[in-house]
Order: structure tokens, then sequence, then C-alpha cells
């Protein structure tokens, strides 16, 4: 007879998770820059939420999302731009590849740069996403995906960015240079 785990299985034996959807391991970005006194700054946004409400540094991230696999990433990256700020990215001379870079959780993110600025009419047109808000409550809450964009030195983005994704500055700087 064979001995029984702890847990009560035998080592041959399996445990099958509850079926639940898989996420995707990838997103797909765009990262918007613009130059100003021989320097740029970049776009970067700010997700909304209650769990990103007090986080600053280290929380902002370029607009992206989740790609189906299979999917083109750049049709993705454009499509994510659009959905997470309200207008299509249109005025550029050209995009960048950045590559991909694999954040602490697991998931690849592949990025674009293009040089552009925001339309003058600009206002920040997120999509919403609902979440049971406080948690185990049963209420449920509509909550914009990102609550802000704006445009960083360098710099400051270095400090404000996912730190996984500085690597994108760092080859942003290097591809405008070249």
């Amino acid at each position: 007879m064979k001995a029984k785990r702890s847990n009560g299985l035998r080592s041959r034996d399996t445990v099958q998770e509850p079926s639940k959807p898989q996420r995707s391991r990838f997103s797909a970005g765009l990262l918007m820059f613009r130059r100003r006194n021989n320097k740029f700054e970049v776009l970067l946004v700010h997700p909304g939420g209650p769990f990103f409400a007090r986080k600053d540094d280290g929380a902002w991230t370029i607009p992206k999302g989740e790609a189906a696999p299979g999917e083109d990433l750049l049709t993705r990256a454009q499509i994510e731009f659009e959905e997470e700020l309200g207008f299509r990215p249109e005025r550029f001379l050209g995009w960048i590849e950045l590559g991909s870079v694999k954040q602490k959780g697991g998931k690849t993110v592949h990025a674009w740069a293009f040089e552009s600025d925001l339309p003058e009419s600009f206002e920040l047109k997120s999509n919403l996403f609902e979440i049971e808000w406080p948690p185990r409550s049963g209420k449920r809450k509509k909550i914009p995906e990102i609550d802000q964009a704006l445009f960083f030195s360098e710099e400051v983005a270095k400090r404000k960015i996912n730190p996984a994704q500085v690597a994108f500055l760092d080859r942003l700087r290097a591809a405008i240079k070249s």
C-alpha cells in the first residue's frame, strides 16, 4: 500500500484547479514622446482604481494591454492606446521598435515608440472596468482603467514608470540619438 501524503493524496494523484480563464502573458503598448529643449519627454499613464490610488513612483506605465495568442502586437498596442487615452495615434514620423521586457509578475510587454504630442483638445477618456469594491461587499463599481496621463522628463519618468519598463526609456534614448 502506498503511503499517503499529508494532504490525503497519493504521489500519483493530481489536484485539478477550478477552471478559470487563462490570462494572457503578453501585453503590447506604445510610448509616445516629444522633444523639448533638446531633451525628450514621454507620456505615461497611471492606473485607475483603489489599488493604485496612493501609488505613484513605480506605478506609472506605458499605455498597453493584453494581447490574445496569435494577435498582431503592434495592432493591439494601437488599440490599447486608443482605449486608454481616447484618441488614435495618427500624427507620428514612424514606429520605433523598443523590443520587450519581462515584468515582475512574469508578463512580457512589447513596445513601440513614436514622436507626437497630445491633441490640443485632449481630454482623458479611458475605458472603464468593473470591480467589487470594497472587497467581499457585493457592491460593484465602475472605475477608469487609467486615471491620469502626463508627460515626464526622462529623469522623472525613470522614477515614475514600472521598474521593468525603464529599459524602454533607455532603448528610446539610444534610438533617437542614432
